[in-house]
């Protein structure tokens, strides 16, 4: 009996192990970033009987199953793209004069095509503050929506903001008006499945980003929907930072407020917002719904916008190339709202860089979070950032988590991405970005009111603070590729 357990064990030891070497290979086929790699080696060697689970779990890097589904969905999409591209590349890039051009041509052509969709003119785009603008948004474009409201949501909550969605959309649905809502399984993990069960029953077409397609999917939970996104008619949508929950009113039981960002498109620029919602439908529906594509709309207003979607099926690492063009192309200023702060060597390096040039390097992040290991790790950079001449504000008035970039005086972006890894690499986020000066003075203005109410944090923040605070930080650090 010894014997025969013996030899189970060995046995067990063999396969465990001949997984933990298929996940390195893997690994040393697929990885982007070397850390990260060396990291997974080390705990697939030395304990592959608690990281070849965590690795099946979480260690993919590319979403495999979305790259088959793009491809497939593509085949039906790419008359969409090539209409799109075709009837708005009259002005591909904003019409600056030639001799003033410089780099920021450069600029908008390199996130035009990093974003596979042109720049569209005859836009509207509108700074939504805080919450209750963006809600009171959210609700008015739902009421007026005549034939369908297409949703895509990180976080759906049932609470006031959360039943109020639901009885517009109950609502529309009765008057004819077709609902599509997209949302996050993980994200939306404490939400009651009864909240869209009745709304399926009123006609809705619900699917979740992460349960609704789980044979291509498998072991890919590593990847979130991160996305905000309203549409309706495919003539107004919104994008930002702002889910569907009460802490954004600042009336969630036992939270602090959460100050955040959202924005209001009207114009051509939605069908880029729709385009990139009916590719993450296909993936999870399999299906590809009849919309309306009005391309011959009257213009809505004069601003040249660019929407930039990023996800782990990229060719590129869209996320990580927009920050890094933001940076390295400043000249005067860079200024970026962030909730969540641990940038790899490549980002704080271009940081870096942008000060040696002179440029006004500001990162907003909140002193209170809803994450106290990256809160932790925000901590030990505060050296080399202040050795270096980057300015990063600590949010004192709740928990700021809008997502901002500032450039210069030429260009301001809204969007979903944090400056960290998961953001970088593993979610799927969306930034609407404007050339307009009355856009980027919004913006501006906005972060300049924020700043008031920030505390500069210095190297003392972290130097003065105890031993065992500091390695916990320097530790935490350490786990940026998964945090």
């Amino acid at each position: 009996m010894t014997k025969d357990l013996s030899s189970l064990i060995a046995l067990g030891l063999f396969l465990l192990y001949a997984v933990a070497f298929v996940c390195v290979y893997r690994v040393l086929l697929t990885y982007r970033t070397a850390p990260g790699a060396i990291a997974w080696i080390m705990g697939l060697l030395g304990a592959p009987y608690v990281t070849v689970p965590l690795f099946l779990f979480f260690g993919r890097n590319r979403f495999s199953g979305y790259v088959r589904a793009r491809r497939m969905g593509d085949q039906s999409l790419q008359p969409l793209f090539d209409r799109f591209e075709s009837q708005n590349s009259a002005i591909p890039l904003p019409s600056y004069d030639a001799s003033d051009q410089g780099p920021f041509s450069d600029d908008l052509l390199v996130l035009s095509r990093l974003a596979r969709q042109p720049f569209t003119t005859g836009n509207q785009c509108t700074v939504l503050r805080d919450g209750e603008a963006t809600f009171q948004a959210l609700f008015e474009a739902m009421e007026s929506a005549a034939r369908y409201i297409l949703l895509e949501f990180y976080i759906v909550r049932s609470d006031r903001v959360g039943q109020r969605i639901k009885s517009i959309l109950q609502r529309k649905l009765a008057e004819g008006v077709e609902v599509w809502f997209l949302y996050d399984d993980i994200g939306s993990f404490s939400l009651s499945r009864n909240y869209f069960s009745e709304l399926v029953k009123a006609g809705a077409r619900v699917a979740s980003f992460g349960n609704g397609n789980v044979r291509r999917r498998r072991f890919q939970i590593n990847f979130r929907n991160h996305r905000k996104l309203l549409i309706c008619d495919g003539n107004i949508g919104f994008v930002g930072g702002i889910n569907l929950g009460d802490e954004y009113l600042g009336t969630a039981m036992g939270q602090e407020p959460w100050r955040d960002t959202h924005c209001r498109i009207q114009g051509p620029a939605v069908l880029g917002l729709q385009l990139a919602w009916l590719e993450d439908w296909n993936w999870a529906s399999d299906e590809l719904p009849e919309l309306d594509w009005p391309m011959a709309a009257p213009p809505a207003g004069e601003q040249d916008v660019l929407i930039l979607p990023a996800n782990p099926a990229d060719s590129h690492e869209t996320g990580t190339l927009f920050f890094l063009n933001c940076i390295n192309n400043a000249r005067e200023r860079i200024w970026i709202a962030s909730p969540y702060f641990v940038p790899d060597l490549q980002i704080l390096n271009a940081l870096e860089l942008a000060c040696l040039r002179g440029v006004d390097v500001r990162i907003l992040i909140p002193e209170k979070s809803d994450n106290q290991m990256i809160r932790l790790a925000a901590y030990s950079y505060l050296v080399q950032a202040s050795r270096a001449g980057i300015g990063i504000y600590q949010y004192q008035q709740g928990f700021m988590h809008q997502k901002v970039v500032l450039v210069d005086n030429r260009y301001a972006a809204i969007g979903t991405a944090n400056l960290d890894n998961r953001s970088m690499r593993l979610n799927f986020e969306i930034t609407a970005l404007s050339t307009a000066a009355a856009f980027v003075t919004d913006i501006e203005n906005m972060l300049l009111e924020d700043l008031k109410a920030c505390r500069l944090m210095t190297a003392r923040d972290y130097r003065d603070r105890s031993l065992a605070f500091r390695i916990g930080c320097r530790a935490v650090r350490l786990l940026a590729p998964l945090l």
